[in-house]
């Protein structure tokens, strides 16, 4: 079975639909190659698993999702799962409530990173992680609550999360092992703005991830995906990712056509893709805030309150 469905339910790591989530793990592990790579996927904002309507199992996490919606793709299938091809590995979903406000979903965040760091402790391999919106916020947090060499790589989606935070997982054990790649786009700033706006963190100097850390790591790349510079510089990596169409979207980093190909040699080729390569390629200063609204006129607009079911 190449997807592993599992949820933190009450504080409690649950096989969705019930069981226990680290004998499936173990069950899972036992039977898995070696050299198998191991991906955790992590949800955002507004889904959870105990409301079928929902579910992020129904949806993106899903190898055939059944939700009916614009955004509704698989990640697990675009990352190579459920293909039935030799050493396709392993993909754990993981589902958490988070919903209700945005205050509570953030905090709420941190101990879904706690959770997922137990489960990479139990995988007794590096694994990588890809998560979006809040589900950054968990990857960030599994960083700085795992050891060493636990973490191959993550991906950041749309991340709602904080340099701070960024920081604070880059100095942990795993975060000075683990390759971090941080997707961005002008197309986030509304919600980027509105993070700090609704939750902000030590001051006005702590700003969102949406801006990125501008080299600070040898292990952090920021990929800015509106930017032309840096989609010719993936073009010519092998990655023809189409441009943007909206002026604002939350959803740009896994619906933008071309995007997932990047992500799964990200995991599936990381040799071919060495971070200090990518740093080297791909500018590592963004453009400013707002400057995608400022520059194109008569760009779509999608916002949540536009479309129904915006998950």
């Amino acid at each position: 079975m190449p997807l592993l469905s599992l949820n933190l339910v009450n504080g409690r790591l649950e096989l969705d639909g019930g069981g226990c989530a680290f004998r499936a793990l173990q069950d899972q592990l036992d039977i898995l190659p070696p050299n198998a790579p191991i991906v955790m996927c992590i949800h955002g904002y507004k889904f959870s698993p105990v409301r079928k309507a929902v579910s992020p199992h129904q949806h993106i996490l899903a190898l055939n999702p059944t939700k009916s919606c614009w955004k509704a793709m698989s990640w697990p299938r675009h990352l190579g799962f459920g293909r039935g091809i030799d050493n396709e590995g392993l993909c754990i979903a993981l589902g958490w409530s988070a919903r209700g406000s945005i205050w509570n979903a953030f905090a709420a965040a941190q101990e879904v990173g706690d959770a997922a760091a137990e489960l990479i402790a139990a995988a007794e391999r590096p694994v990588y992680l890809v998560g979006h919106s809040l589900g950054a916020r968990v990857a960030l947090r599994a960083i700085a609550a795992s050891k060493s060499g636990s973490v191959r790589r993550a991906i950041l989606l749309a991340a709602a999360d904080f340099k701070s935070n960024a920081l604070e997982a880059l100095e942990s054990p795993a975060g000075q092992t683990t390759d971090i790649i941080n997707i961005t786009s002008r197309e986030n700033d509304l919600f980027d703005a509105l993070l700090e706006t609704l939750i902000g963190k030590a001051g006005k100097a702590d700003i969102a991830l949406g801006a990125g850390l501008g080299g600070a790591a040898p292990n952090w790349v920021d990929v800015q995906i509106d930017d032309p510079v840096c989609l010719q510089q993936l073009r010519e990596l092998g990655f023809r990712i189409a441009a943007p169409s909206r002026r604002i979207c939350h959803w740009s980093a896994y619906i933008r056509p071309g995007i997932f190909a990047f992500y799964s040699d990200l995991i599936r080729a990381p040799e071919m893709l060495p971070i200090d390569v990518l740093r080297q390629k791909i500018p590592q200063q963004t453009a400013p805030r707002w400057s995608r609204l400022i520059a194109r006129p008569n760009i779509h607009i999608s916002l949540p309150f536009m479309r129904k079911a915006a998950l």
